[in-house]
Order: structure tokens, then sequence, then C-alpha cells
């Protein structure tokens, strides 16, 4: 019935396809009009563009004259002109959704018209890619449409230093990886002068890859961490205590779960090792916390699958892409364990300075749309994450590549030789083969096979990622063997050689299903391109892991029964639907966790939202005082509620504590008197504290001068927040680390963090301002060269000389001399006492 229905009615994708094409039609109807222009006629429609939008047009309105004219500025600078279903795929990502199109389709041409026309706007247009080389390479590639425009390309790669940085994001068009815009935003957020910034405010981006980016990779947050101050012995000690232990007797693995326990055996040896009684009592949690990173590290995480070693350093490898995450580290102190198991330096443990997911990152631009060749598996978490719907793209001609059903053997060995034979078959035939892989190690493997075969072949894996477009563009020549790690996003088509469409295409073997249909099918998509032949087929084995842990029982039971060998296979479309079955289970489990993190993340999210609008307002200059005065007007409200409460008899009130609670903050010492106080009502006693709070703070600016004491509230101002926030980070990842022992008590986790986060929050609110006003009152300035303002250059890579800038400085005024808070005492009777 649904069917039926479905072909009656046609599906919503049908509809909007349907709905795009007469849009299709007005733009090809611009194209004989556009054709006649003049290079310099075509150029200037970008100052008509801009003009009509000053004078109250839309970019809807403009569309279909600006995707004519970007079609045709690209068929003069690159030689390639849209084709309409290329149009379809630009307007979807103009409306802000995802456009799922097929590897060879063109999405790096597709991306120019929806970023031609949102760059009119002036208010900057980011294209995310996810590799330094594709940035590079389309940002030069497709630059030349946008330059003949007369609009500007700006690139943002690692290695950039400060000038070049700011002025790409300044340029009408930036391209960049995800984590230099989610590493630059953060940056930003740590200066200490607005000049110091380089982005603008997040406008319009189109994510290239977007499944890779903002489902895969958005599981790890961007951290920029500082120096810690533990020691790294005890990664040492317990690299070497852990692998004697034995797994199933001293500690147990949950591979599902991707989790290991400790058992009361294993518990023991170590404590005996270490030389501890428990190591759970509260003055061992440091050593507990050790041993388990120690033991996961030990059990769970694989050299050349979840890591690799390259020059002394531990890089993590993306589980789905197969690519090298260079500056991203695991965190709580695993890369650390990880480091001391491979024997190489280990880096001290860090403080987190500033961090965001990307998730919450990408959420915050005001448009925001992506473009892959899969993501329709995806689209209820893009839909109800980010607001993204998945519009499916036409292909240009038809898909004719062979899908052939999966096989299924016993063991890997018997599967490993008939994936030995099909590309023997294939390379001696001439016909191009393409083998994918899950693992680093199992394609080292599979080249070792090749070898002894004597097949020439080539591998691409994290190890070698510096040659992957190299050898990925050779991959369709004829008698080309290449095997290769997951394929998402490489970003280089697959150009078959000639007289491989004779030989039926590129032949795509994949020798494990992954957990994500995704991934699978980003493999299947390399070959087949506009139209091309090719086929592809999965060697399953019932050891592979996602066979074993989510579906291998059934069809084990088969083949036992049919008293199957080792290496006769089972090949059925049944196995590849049950196959698939346990692929969406495995989805909707990593969809839940990913929700899971992202709800914790959101509470983070909200708090760094206030504390970074706050900062920006700091830098941007707002009125200082007036702020510090809340503040003051806050704290005097708190100590009369500690000493002189409403609820309490003025005759009980505590007017000696009053004095001290103030004297210590904000008002000048000695200026407050007991017997005066006793005689105000509580009204009046407040209004005295607030006078004393202001004649100070006059007094101190009257010494300094009212310039330098703007300078000074806001250098306080940023320096303590800075402190107080990333002190808060790291208590809630201690609250995150434990809230999961609340379902013990039948609490939900979640509504406990948020309630302790927001007590925790509001008490750092409230500790920021007793720091700020505190200081304000107490502490004196020098001009010198400014250090922090520095290192806010060098995060970005800048190299000029730092400006002069008041510094907080303690100790300037000498023992004898005047206090400079106005009190008219010695500094040493005053503000000098505690020292």
């Amino acid at each position: 019935m649904l069917k039926f229905l479905k072909s009656l009615l046609g599906d919503d994708n049908e509809r909007e396809i349907k709905r795009l094409m007469k849009y299709v039609d007005q733009i090809n109807a611009f194209e004989p009009e556009i054709e006649r222009l003049s290079d310099t006629s075509l150029a200037a429609k970008t100052g008509q563009f801009k003009n009509r939008l000053a004078a109250g047009e839309t970019l809807d309105d403009l569309l279909p004259e600006a995707f004519a004219v970007v079609r045709e500025a690209s068929r003069r600078a690159t030689g390639m002109r849209h084709f309409d279903e290329q149009l379809l795929g630009g307007m979807v990502l103009h409306a802000g959704n995802i456009a799922e199109m097929r590897t060879g389709e063109g999405k790096t041409l597709v991306a120019t018209l929806p970023v031609y026309l949102n760059a009119l706007s002036g208010a900057g247009v980011h294209v995310v890619t996810v590799n330094d080389y594709l940035a590079r390479r389309d940002s030069e590639w497709m630059g030349k449409v946008y330059r003949f425009l007369g609009l500007t390309v700006g690139l943002v790669v690692h290695g950039l230093d400060f000038a070049e940085r700011r002025a790409a994001y300044a340029a009408d068009i930036t391209y960049g990886t995800n984590n230099e815009f989610g590493f630059d935003y953060l940056r930003d957020n740590m200066v200490v002068h607005p000049d110091q910034m380089v982005q603008r405010p997040l406008n319009y981006a189109i994510v290239d890859e977007v499944d890779s980016i903002l489902v895969d990779e958005a599981r790890t947050p961007l951290i920029i961490s500082g120096p810690g101050e533990k020691s790294t012995d005890l990664y040492y000690v317990l690299a070497k205590v852990v692998p004697r232990l034995k797994e199933g007797e001293d500690y147990t693995i949950d591979e599902k779960a991707h989790t290991v326990a400790p058992g009361e055996s294993g518990i023991a040896k170590v404590e005996k090792a270490l030389g501890v009684k428990n190591l759970y009592e509260n003055e061992n949690m440091q050593l507990s916390h050790h041993f388990n990173q120690a033991l996961k590290a030990h059990a769970l995480m694989k050299r050349d699958r979840d890591y690799v070693v390259k020059d002394g350093e531990v890089i993590i490898v993306d589980e789905f892409t197969g690519r090298l995450m260079f500056g991203r580290r695991y965190s709580d102190g695993l890369h650390q364990a990880i480091e001391a198991k491979e024997g190489v330096k280990i880096e001290r443990e860090s403080q987190t300075l500033a961090s965001i997911t990307f998730q919450n990152y990408f959420r915050m631009y005001k448009k925001l749309a992506g473009m892959t060749g899969t993501a329709k598996t995806e689209e209820d978490e893009f839909r109800k994450i980010y607001g993204l719907d998945v519009i499916v793209i036409p292909t240009h001609r038809p898909m004719v590549r062979e899908d052939l059903p999966d096989v299924i053997y016993k063991t890997k060995r018997a599967k490993y030789k008939a994936v030995i034979n099909d590309i023997i078959k294939c390379h001696s035939q001439g016909q191009p083969a393409l083998v994918g892989t899950t693992s680093i190690a199992q394609s080292e493997e599979l080249s070792n096979l090749l070898k002894k075969q004597g097949v020439e072949h080539n591998v691409l894996n994290a190890k070698f990622h510096e040659m992957e477009a190299e050898i990925i563009a050779q991959a369709g020549q004829r008698g080309a063997v290449t095997i290769a790690t997951n394929m998402a996003g490489r970003g280089t088509d697959i150009v078959l050689g000639e007289s491989v469409p004779e030989l039926g295409g590129l032949h795509i073997i994949g020798t494990e299903r992954h957990e994500s249909r995704r991934i699978d099918n980003q493999l299947r998509g390399r070959s087949g391109r506009q139209g091309d032949p090719g086929s592809s087929r999965f060697y399953l084995s019932l050891e592979d892991d996602l066979m074993r842990l989510f579906g291998s029982e059934n069809i084990s039971s088969i083949m036992d029964k049919l008293g199957m060998e080792e290496d006769e296979p089972i090949e059925h479309a049944l196995i590849t639907r049950s196959i698939e079955t346990a692929q969406k289970k495995v989805e909707a489990r990593n969809f839940e966790i990913r929700k899971h993190v992202l709800e914790y993340d959101d509470v983070m999210n909200q708090q760094r939202e206030i504390i970074y609008g706050q900062r920006r307002k700091i830098l941007m200059g707002e009125d200082l005082k007036e702020n510090i005065f809340h503040m003051i007007d806050k704290l005097a409200d708190r100590g009369m509620e500690l000493y002189a409460n409403e609820k309490v008899y003025p005759e009980e009130w505590d007017y000696d504590g009053l004095i001290e609670y103030c004297d210590n903050i904000f008002t000048p010492v000695g200026h407050l008197k007991k017997d005066e106080l006793a005689r105000l009502s509580r009204e009046e006693l407040k209004d005295a504290l607030m006078d004393a709070a202001r004649v100070g703070y006059e007094a101190r600016e009257a010494l300094f001068g009212a310039e330098n004491m703007r300078e000074l509230e806001k250098v306080v101002m940023l320096k303590v927040v800075d402190n107080k926030w990333m002190d808060h980070l790291d208590a809630m990842d201690m609250l995150r680390e434990g809230i999961g022992l609340r379902a013990y008590g039948q609490k939900n986790p979640l509504i406990e963090y948020k309630i302790e986060a927001f007590d925790m929050f509001q008490a750092m609110i409230d500790a920021i301002q007793e720091d700020i006003v505190r200081y304000m009152y107490r502490v004196n300035i020098v001009t010198q060269p400014e250090d922090h303002l520095q290192h806010a250059q060098a995060a970005h890579g800048g190299e000029e000389a730092a400006t002069r800038q008041p510094v907080v400085n303690k100790d300037q005024v000498g023992r004898n001399d005047p206090c400079p808070c106005g009190s008219g005492k010695k500094y040493k009777k005053c503000c000098g006492a505690a020292k």
C-alpha cells in the first residue's frame, strides 16, 4: 500500500525536485543573454547584484540570473558548464539543506552557485572541507570563477600567520577545514583585544562531506589546552604493570560497548605491584584513574587501527576515513597512557582552556548547508540535531554499476583467499580493482598476501596520507590494484583509463562491512561515476567484528546444518538484508550515543555562550565602569544578607563582620565607622556602603587617570573571567565523569548534571564578580609589554610585536607610600596590610 501511494503521489524528495525544476527553466532562459556579454560586462554583474540587494531585493530574487552568471563565468574560467542537475544541487544548498549527490557528479562545482550568490551580501561565506589539500585545491580551482566575477577568495589552512589568517577571513569567500574554523573560533574567544580576532560573525557555511564532519567527527570535541602540572611518571609505571594482566581472568572486555572492566584478581595484582592496600580509597583516586586509562589503552586501543606512531608521536586515526587527525588528542589521560604503552615521549596532561563540539560550532552559523554522496541514511540525525533536510539529487546520467550480493565465509582466512582470487582475476584481464579495508592493519595484511602472489598494487592508508590524491587519481587505470582504508571524503575522482569501460569499469571489493551503511556506500560510490560501468561486491566472514557481535549466529547455524566447508561461501540477497538490519541497529545505537553526548554538551554550550558573549562585550569597550558598580551593588547586597539580614533585628546585626567584608572587597580600609553605621536604617546602610565604594573608586581613577583606569578594567575583567572559566571547565569535566553513578540511586544523570552545572555556574559568576571588584580596588598598574597579548597573537600564528598595555602589578607601591586607594593611610597600614 505504501509503495502504491508513493507511486501515485510521489515522495517528498520527488516533489521538491519537481518544484525546483521550474527555477532551472528560468536559469536556462537567461543563458542566451548572458552568453552574449563580454568578460567585462559579465564581471560587472556582481556590482549590479549588490546594488539590487541594497535596493531591497532578496537573494532569492537574484537566484536565477546569478546562477546563470556563475555558469557562464565557470565555462569561461574553467571550461566547465554546470548541467541542470548541478543547478538543482546549488538551489538545495542555498536553501540551507543537504544535497546528496553521487560521487563524480561535480559537488565541488555545484558549490560555486550558492557560494557566489550568498557572498553578494558581503557577510562572508565559508566552504568547509575535510583536509588542507582539498581546501587549497578547491580555493584555487573554483577561485578562478569567483575572481573572474570580482570577488575575493581566502584560504585558512594550518601554518598561516596572524595577518594571513585575518586576511583570509576578511575575503568574500573563505575555504578551510572544519578544524581550522573551529579552533579559530575558540582562539577568538581567548584574545585580549578586538584587533586580535580573525573571524567575522558566522554567516553561511557549506560543509563538503557533511556526513563525515557533522556526524563522524562530531563525537570528538575541539580542545585548546595549556600545560598542566601533573607528573607523567605514573603512566610509565602502569604501562609496565597492566600487560601482565590476563584477559578473561583479570579483566573483561565488552566489545559492543567498547569498554573494559577490571576484575578482583586484576585489581589485587595492581595493588601489589604499586604497594597500596586499596586502589579505590580516596587518597588513591589518581592511581585508580591512571590504572583505568592504562587498561583501556592496553586492551581496547589498537595500533594501526585507532592510532599510528609517526615520528615519535601517537596520532589518532579517524575510524571512518582512515585519516590521521593531527593536533587531536584523546582526553582524560588516555592519550598519555597510549604514549606510555608505545614507549614514546609522554606529553604532560593539559588543562582545558577552551572547548567546543562541531555540533555546537556549526549550529552557530546563520545558515548552514552541506553536500555528500551519502547522507540519506542519517537524515533523522541531520534533521534533529542541525535542522537540515536531505534532498537526493538525480544523477546526470543513469547509474549502471552492478552491486553484487555479499559473499560470506566461515573464517577470515577463507575470505581473504577469495578476495585475493577476485583481485587476481580482475588484474589478469586488465580491469582496475579498488579494495576497501576497515583498518590500516587489514590493508597491510592484504598487501603482503598480494606481494606473495606477485601482484603489483598501491596501498592508501593513514600512513601514506600525503600521497592519497595521486594514488586515487590512478586507481581507474588499466590493471591498477589499489588497497585503501575507508574512502569517506577523499575528494578526488577516479577517472577510468582508455579501454577500461569495455572491461567492465572499476571493480570495488569490500573486505568487511562497516557498522555504518554510509561508509559502505561511500566505497561503492567510487565506481560508476557519471554513467560509467562498474561493479561492487563485499566479502564477509563470521569472524568479522560486525558479524561476530551483531549477526552471525543464525547464519553460522545454517552453515553448520548444511555441512559447509570453511572456504565454501553463502551468496544470497537475504544475507545482505540481514547484515543491513544489523547495521541499522548499530547506527541507531551510535546516534543515541551522539545525541546523549550532545545533550550534556548543550548544557556546557549555554554557559559557553554566556561567557563568550560577556567577554566580547568587554573587548568591544562597553562602559565597564558601570558594569563594575553593578557587581559592587550585588556584592553589597550579599554582605547585607550575611551581616544585616532583614529578617534579623537591627540590634543583632554584625557591623564588625560587615565592615570587614566590605574592606576586603570594595571599600577603603577605615572609611566605614561602626558607630556611624549603627545609626542608619537598612536602606541607608546600603547607600553608605555604595558611597564608600564610589569614593574609593574615584580616588583610584584620579590617581591613575581615566584612560588607564578604563584599560585596567578591561585587563582585570578578562583575566579573571578566563581564569575562572578554565577552572570551571575542569570542574565540569570531573562532574561529567562521575554523574552516571547517580543512576544507581534511581536519579536521571542528565537532570542531576543540569542542576549541579547550574549551581556551579552561578558560583563561578559570583566568584568572578568578587575577584574583579577586589582586584580593581587592590591592584596597581605599570606600563610594560603585555605578555598574554603576545600569547593570544601566537595562538593565531602572529609574530607582530605586542603593543604596550597596562598590566596588573601588585608590588609597585612602597610599603610606606600613601595607599593608592585614596584612604590617606600608608600602604602597609591599608591595602598592603594583608601582604
